[in-house]
């Protein structure tokens, strides 16, 4: 992953989640998940890095702001 830059989450609400999981359907879930309570950058492409056990994930998300299934 690339490192987290401070001026990427310099204002309230913003934060920068780094998923693992043991596949792509569980890594997905999550991010579905979290797209429906918070307002994020969706699902993002997945990346296996060799040598390495699981799927990764970085999304960006404003927790200030309700996501998708919010009213």
């Amino acid at each position: 992953m690339q490192p987290i830059d401070e001026q990427h989450i310099a204002e309230p609400g913003l934060v920068v989640l780094d998923i693992t999981g043991g596949d792509e359907d569980t890594v997905r879930a999550v991010m579905t998940a979290l797209e429906e309570r918070w307002a994020t950058s969706g699902i993002v492409p997945m990346r296996r890095d060799p040598g390495e056990p699981g799927v990764r994930a970085r999304i960006y998300a404003d927790v200030l702001r309700p996501g998708r299934e919010a009213p």
